[in-house]
């Protein structure tokens, strides 16, 4: 009987001073084999969701509609902030907030059709009726209103939206001045609100804006701030360089081939140049999360081992972007990467 004990004893020491020496293991190589983190940030949305309700819906230019979604005690937001709507068919898409951040029941966004587009924006406009639900992320800001001595906006159709609250939270006596350019005064979104700002600090354009007349004595000190078509957003940049965008379609996909190891499935793929890194990790990870595949959402986030990355996206922090990637757009800078999957 005694000598039955010792060995319960011996048996059971042992299995606990392995078990020890694993997790000793795991958290001084973390590559050794199993997931480098004990809580993975791979493949983890980065907001909580939101149950929405589409309480109001109206038309406020050619193409534009206008939804207040309501919701219970809703996070906090200041201007510059979007949120990602999940659609009912599962798309996902990002819309600034165009509301008052003062108001905690409801969320406003502003959506333009685009009939050549993905699909979500003519979903928006024919399935988001009011009393439809729809799930939300966020809100999450990467394009917030600095502080400087003097402003310069400059909107390009919907992009107005982010830049509306903005320009209602600007103190009394900033130095300011907008730039609203559009297709048509009859497309351009919340246009007489822009033009109660007044004077001669609003200046809008049908058609295409002169910028170099429009830029060209900038005060000192200013920031830009724009959101519109990419060729305006480029356009900007090329006569302001410390712009600031905000961009809401992926930036190009195309480059060069490179060779990725999957560590933890012990798998190497070649990604080629015409193909997006998450596109090629699905073919042997069907199972890999993503959601919105244009570097916004955050979901497919993986976490890098080894290897320089061309980040592609809108959404990680510098700190961030040391380590990990999102891999639906961003790709290898070099011949090869290692990503802890």
């Amino acid at each position: 009987m005694a000598h039955a004990l010792r060995k319960a004893a011996f048996v059971a020491c042992t299995a606990w001073l392995a078990r020890r020496a694993l997790r000793r293991r795991i958290q001084a190589s973390p590559l050794w084999p199993l997931p480098a983190l004990e809580e993975p940030v791979s493949g983890r949305p980065r907001s909580r969701s939101l149950r929405l309700r589409v309480a109001a819906r109206e038309t406020v230019a050619e193409g534009v509609v206008r939804l207040r979604l309501e919701g219970r005690e809703l996070p906090r937001w200041e201007p510059g902030a979007h949120i990602d709507l999940v659609l009912p068919s599962g798309l996902v898409r990002q819309y600034s907030l165009c509301g008052d951040p003062a108001d905690r029941s409801a969320y406003t966004v502003a959506t333009r059709l685009v009939e050549d587009g993905r699909g979500g924006s003519r979903e928006v406009h024919e399935r988001l009726l009011e009393g439809t639900e729809v799930e939300a992320r966020g809100p999450r800001n990467r394009f917030p209103l600095a502080e400087a001595p003097a402003y310069v906006f400059v909107a390009g159709g919907i992009g107005i939206t982010p830049l509306l609250p903005m320009l209602r939270a600007l103190p009394g006596g900033a130095d300011w001045r907008l730039l609203y350019a559009g297709r048509s005064r009859a497309s351009m979104p919340f246009l007489a609100e822009v033009e109660r700002f007044g004077g001669d600090r609003v200046t809008v354009v049908e058609g295409r804006p002169d910028l170099d007349r429009e830029l060209a004595d900038l005060p000192a000190g200013a920031v830009v701030h724009c959101c519109g078509p990419e060729g305006l957003m480029a356009a900007v940049a090329e006569r302001a360089p410390s712009v600031r965008v905000e961009r809401f379609a992926p930036r190009t996909a195309g480059g060069r081939a490179f060779e990725v190891e999957l560590r933890r499935s012990g798998r190497t793929l070649t990604v080629p140049a015409d193909s997006s890194l998450l596109t090629a990790v699905r073919a042997e990870l069907p199972g890999t999360p993503y959601s919105c595949a244009q570097g916004f959402c955050g979901t497919c986030v993986q976490r890098v081992v080894a290897g320089e990355v061309d980040h592609r996206d809108d959404l990680l922090t510098d700190a961030e972007r040391g380590d990990s990637m999102l891999i639906c757009v961003s790709r290898a800078h070099g011949a090869r990467l290692v990503l802890d999957m």
